[in-house]
């Protein structure tokens, strides 16, 4: 923030949630009813092709009428897939963005609590998709204690390349069938707690949403 004079100041960067507050107003009365907002992405959907097409003619006007200048190259039209928010969204469900593993399989062994926040920041921003991240991370995560001291063990890092490898092998989270029932399975041990939500197809059970 930048003091212009006495009593005036001027924002020097974005506001953190300025963007989808403004997403709010704009699309006040089509949130929810054909288009959802998720932190400064904006999506319309319908029921069939025309409806699509009506709803995306509406939210054209819209734009047009607030001045909302939209970036071609970051919009995609009618795709059958797509990266939302870190996540690649198919008909087949939400699976991990494939480039970020890429990123994160090549990442060298932590040699500091720094490296070791930072690789835990990145690994488990898809946690949902490991079964058992907490106690599978906990021999690094102990690291981070208060005056513990920084002995990067053989346990570290046999976690650290299990962790990559349960991110390469990463299940698809599929598109929950409301006519199918569901199952909800808990787990707790001393150091964490856990829930998986999902369905059985040909008795076979899939995860919808994995929290661990």
């Amino acid at each position: 923030m930048a003091h212009l004079r006495i009593g005036e100041c001027l924002w020097t960067i974005q506001c953190s949630g300025h963007i989808s507050a403004l997403y709010g107003v704009i699309f006040h009365d089509m949130i929810e009813d054909s288009m959802e907002v998720f932190m400064d992405f904006f999506y319309f959907f319908g029921s069939s092709f025309d409806h699509c097409l009506e709803n995306l003619r509406k939210m054209l006007a819209r734009c047009e009428e607030a001045k909302l200048v939209l970036n071609w190259e970051k919009c995609h039209f009618m795709v059958k897939e797509g990266i939302v928010l870190g996540h690649n969204i198919s008909r087949d469900g939400l699976e991990v963005d494939r480039t970020k593993i890429e990123t994160i399989v090549k990442l060298p062994p932590p040699t500091s609590v720094k490296s070791i926040r930072s690789f835990l920041g990145l690994a488990g921003f898809y946690r949902c998709f490991i079964k058992d991240f907490s106690k599978l991370a906990r021999p690094m995560t102990q690291l981070l204690e208060k005056d513990a001291p920084f002995v990067y063990s053989h346990e570290c890092l046999h976690a650290f390349k299990l962790l990559k490898e349960k991110l390469v092998n990463a299940p698809i989270m599929i598109v929950p069938e409301w006519a199918l029932p569901f199952e909800l399975m808990c787990d707790a041990s001393d150091f964490a707690v856990g829930a998986v939500l999902g369905q059985r197809k040909d008795k076979h059970f899939h995860p919808i949403w994995v929290r661990i």
